[in-house]
C-alpha cells in the first residue's frame, strides 16, 4: 500500500485526505515512479472542486519529480534509477509512488533539482508554449502578464524579458510587486489600486500591448481585451477567479478584431518530441540561470489541504512543491 492525498467527493481543501492506494506494476509502455517532489497547481483546485470533473474517488495532481522504481515491458530508453520528470493530463501525482507512461517523462539533466523539476515541469512547459508557440513574442513587444508573481507569472516575466519583450506585471500586494519586478517585469501594477488600462495604455503610449497573458479569468477578462491594441492576442489560460463570462464575438471586432484563445498545454506536447524539445529549451534556460525558479512554500504530502487554502487565499509566491 502507498500513501496518497484522496478525493470522494468534490468541495474544499477539505476534501483532501490522506488515504492509502494500491498501486500495481507498471504495465507495458509504463514506468513505476517513486516520487521526490510533487507540484502545486491551481488545476489542481479546478480538479478538487469538480470544474474539471473525473471519476471519484481520484487522486489530485499533475506533475512530479522522482525516481523510477521498475519499467513496464515494450519501455526503451529509461531504466530504474533513472530521475525523471513529469506533467500530466490525468491527476494522480499526489501520492509516494505512481505508474506514468513512459513516452510522458523526460530525464532531468544533473543541474535540475527534483524540487525545481516539479516546481516547473508544468508551469515551466505553460510558459514555454505560451512565449514560443501560441504568441511567438518578438524582441519589441510589449506583453501583459496577471498573476505575475505566481509560478507560471514569475517565469513568463523573465522568460518574456529573455526574449526582448517589455514586460507589464499584475499582481496584487506591494510585496508581490517588488517580487515581479525581482523577475523581469519592467512595469508592475497593482490589483485594486492601478487603473489597469489606462496604465498600460499610458506605457504604450496609446497602442495598447501586442499580448495579454491571463490566468485570472473572470475579474480580469474584459480588462485584459481593453490593454489590447488592434489584432492583439488574448491568451486566457487560467481560472483562478472563475471562468470568464460568456460574450458576443462581436466584442472583439469592437476593440481592433482581436484574437481571443484559449490553450491548454496538453495539446502542445501530444508527442515526445513534442515534450522533450519543449523541456530541453525550458531546462537549458534554468541551467543557464536565465530563469530563477522560486519555490517560495514546501509542504509536506500530508499537509495538501493546507498548501490549498494557502493557494486560493493567494499567500502564496513562485511555485509550491508537496514532499511525500
Amino acid at each position: 500500500m502507498t500513501q496518497a492525498i484522496l478525493i470522494r467527493e468534490t468541495g474544499g481543501p477539505e476534501v483532501l485526505r490522506v488515504g492509502e492506494i494500491v498501486v500495481p506494476p507498471p504495465a507495458a509502455g509504463e514506468v513505476q515512479v517513486r516520487h521526490t517532489a510533487i507540484g502545486l497547481n491551481f488545476i489542481d483546485v479546478y480538479d478538487r472542486t469538480g470544474l474539471y470533473p473525473m471519476p471519484l474517488p481520484a487522486v489530485p495532481g499533475r506533475e512530479a519529480a522522482g525516481v523510477i522504481v521498475g519499467i513496464g515491458r515494450k519501455v526503451k530508453g529509461f531504466r530504474v534509477g533513472d530521475r525523471i520528470a513529469y506533467a500530466l493530463s490525468v491527476p494522480g501525482a499526489y501520492s509516494e509512488l505512481r505508474n506514468v507512461p513512459a513516452a510522458r517523462i523526460v530525464k532531468l539533466p544533473k543541474a535540475i533539482r527534483d524540487e525545481i523539476a516539479a516546481a516547473i515541469m508544468l508551469k515551466g512547459l505553460t510558459a514555454q508554449y505560451l512565449l514560443r508557440r501560441t504568441h511567438r513574442v518578438q524582441k519589441g513587444e510589449w506583453i501583459l502578464v496577471h498573476a505575475a508573481a505566481g509560478g507560471v507569472g514569475l517565469l513568463l516575466c523573465q522568460w518574456g524579458r529573455v526574449l526582448g519583450a517589455k514586460v507589464i506585471g499584475v499582481v496584487g500586494s506591494e510585496a508581490k510587486a517588488k517580487l515581479a519586478k525581482q523577475h523581469g517585469c519592467h512595469h508592475v501594477l497593482l490589483a485594486g489600486r492601478d487603473e489597469i488600462v489606462a496604465q498600460v495604455h499610458a506605457l504604450t503610449k496609446g497602442a495598447g500591448v501586442h499580448v495579454v497573458y491571463d490566468s485570472v479569468g473572470k475579474d480580469t477578462f474584459f480588462e485584459s481585451l481593453d490593454c489590447l491594441r488592434p489584432r492583439g492576442m488574448m491568451v486566457s489560460y487560467g481560472n483562478a477567479s472563475g471562468p470568464p463570462p460568456a460574450f458576443s464575438p462581436l466584442e472583439l471586432a469592437r476593440r481592433g478584431s482581436l484574437y481571443l484563445t484559449r490553450p491548454t498545454l496538453f495539446n502542445y506536447i501530444t508527442s515526445p518530441a513534442e515534450l522533450t524539445a519543449a523541456a530541453r529549451e525550458l531546462f537549458a534556460l534554468v541551467a543557464r540561470k536565465k530563469l530563477k525558479v522560486r519555490v517560495g512554500q514546501r509542504y509536506a504530502l500530508a499537509d495538501a489541504a493546507q498548501a490549498h487554502r494557502d493557494l486560493e487565499a493567494r499567500r502564496t509566491t513562485g511555485s509550491t512543491v508537496l514532499v511525500p
